[in-house]
């Protein structure tokens, strides 16, 4: 048991750092002998959970993008009642997301009723510093970690709106930390507008977010779904919390 709480806290080491680290990395961050990292990290290595750069670094591995994607899939199997109270409520559509390395993968949707309403495929990847969710995702790490993601992915102008710069974005974490939810306001689509927020207290990192046209989602509207949103957050979180416990 030892053995596996090891591999599974060397694997979380590797996704936190992009997925892709050394050996030496991993035993200044694990502070695990370096004999017993080389042999945990062979066995994974073997099952192809983990695979050797010819740089001779350590990356994630493919067997693990099966097990994400099923995982996904579960997750948003138990997130899409909580996502359909949300649209019941607010009329918006609803989204699901988590940090995957460097990029903002959403996992579930249920979209509004209306016929003008937003759409984002399942399973899209997009970069953090423009979207909703992925700002409510950043503001879950320390500082230093959340702007070495926008470093290493780059901040391009999606529209006139996004913000570009590290500097700019640290401000913008510390108000999403404040405030208890993100904004995107128009930052990656022209006339779009999204609210989001963290999934704190969950077995994992998530955000959820709420997106429509920014005639529908005024100021006024934001200020009054923040709570519902936040609200319905919360209940996921504990939702998946009882069903991993279970």
């Amino acid at each position: 048991m030892q053995s596996l709480d090891r591999a599974f806290a060397l694997l979380e080491i590797m996704a936190e750092a992009g997925g892709e680290t050394s050996l030496s990395e991993l035993a200044h961050s694990s502070g695990l002998p370096l004999p017993t990292i080389h042999r945990i990290v062979r066995s994974l290595v073997g099952n192809g959970y983990v695979r050797q750069l010819p740089s001779r670094r350590y990356a994630l591995g493919p067997r693990l993008i099966g097990l994400g994607e099923s995982a996904s899939r579960l997750l948003g199997a138990w997130a899409r009642p909580h996502l359909a109270h949300l649209v019941d409520e607010l009329g918006e559509t609803a989204n699901l997301a988590i940090l995957d390395g460097d990029r903002v993968v959403y996992v579930a949707q249920v979209p509004s009723a209306h016929a003008m309403r937003m759409f984002t495929e399942v399973g899209r990847r997009v970069l953090p510093h423009s979207a909703g969710v992925g700002k409510a995702l950043l503001a879950q790490l320390p500082e230093e970690e959340a702007l070495a993601v926008v470093r290493r992915t780059g901040m391009p102008a999606a529209t006139d709106r996004t913000i570009t710069t590290p500097e700019e974005f640290a401000a913008e974490l510390a108000r999403v930390r404040s405030r208890g939810y993100a904004i995107d306001d128009g930052e990656q689509e022209v006339g779009v507008r999204c609210l989001a927020v963290p999934i704190l207290g969950g077995p994992a990192m998530m955000a959820i977010s709420i997106s429509g046209p920014e005639s529908r989602m005024t100021w006024d509207f934001v200020a009054k779904a923040a709570p519902v949103v936040r609200r319905v957050a919360q209940e996921l979180a504990d939702d998946l919390n009882q069903q991993s416990s279970g």
